[in-house]
């Protein structure tokens, strides 16, 4: 009777996050707390980012770190790119750009398409490794396959000028497009710009390339998000 008790007391994730979209903060920060502290690692992300956005608790981006971190720790896939993200900038934890690689790159090898972004962002910028455009076109085109719009817009741009893979104004054209119809301003720009250069030919291979593409996208959570790595 009394372990049937608690857990009526502590709810479920559910509950917590049905108080969280029925606007019952103080009960939503109440359930994911307690399921945090019991191991949830979904709770532990939802915790993280209450108090990365200040939704329901003070705004406390160290604390919100150390939260993510818990469930970064227990294979929380959003968690280790906030986590990643959060050792790049230096936001609540020290600037640690070894350690912020080692989350962001794990994190897009599980195939979460905003690590995938911040990763090449981070290779395209050089920060805190070497330049690497090729390996920057490489996650930005994983992202961007996902519906990742400022992927798009990134991987148009760098086809559209031979950064980091051959100058190809046909896929430039088809990823700017993707871009640009999601109101991504400064691929509309690009593809304004490049357009009056394009061939009869290239225009249909790009055209047929951003049929291909228009429908996909990205599977990205409302929890567990942060600012992503600047560039």
């Amino acid at each position: 009777m009394n372990a049937l008790m608690e857990t009526r007391s502590t709810g479920s994730l559910d509950d917590a996050v049905a108080a969280y979209h029925g606007g019952d903060m103080a009960m939503a920060v109440r359930l994911f707390e307690q399921l945090a502290e019991a191991g949830d690692i979904e709770a532990q992300a939802w915790t993280g980012a209450l108090h990365a956005n200040g939704e329901g608790v003070p705004a406390d981006l160290a604390l919100a770190f150390r939260w993510y971190l818990r469930a970064a720790e227990g294979g929380h896939v959003p968690a280790q790119t906030n986590v990643g993200a959060m050792l790049m900038m230096g936001s609540g934890v020290p600037v640690d750009p070894a350690q912020g690689l080692r989350w962001l790159r794990a994190a897009a090898q599980a195939g979460d398409a905003m690590a995938q972004s911040n990763l090449a962002t981070v290779y395209f910028k050089g920060q805190g490794v070497p330049q690497d455009e090729a390996e920057a076109f490489k996650w930005y085109r994983q992202a961007a396959g996902q519906g990742h719009f400022p992927s798009q817009a990134r991987l148009g741009f760098m086809y559209a000028n031979g950064l980091g893979v051959g100058k190809d104004r046909a896929q430039a054209f088809a990823w700017l497009s993707l871009a640009a119809q999601h109101g991504v301003g400064s691929a509309l720009n690009a593809l304004e710009g490049m357009i009056g250069q394009m061939s009869a030919e290239e225009k249909q291979t790009g055209a047929a390339l951003f049929d291909q593409w228009r429908n996909r996208t990205a599977a990205v959570s409302s929890p567990a998000r942060l600012i992503p790595v600047p560039g």
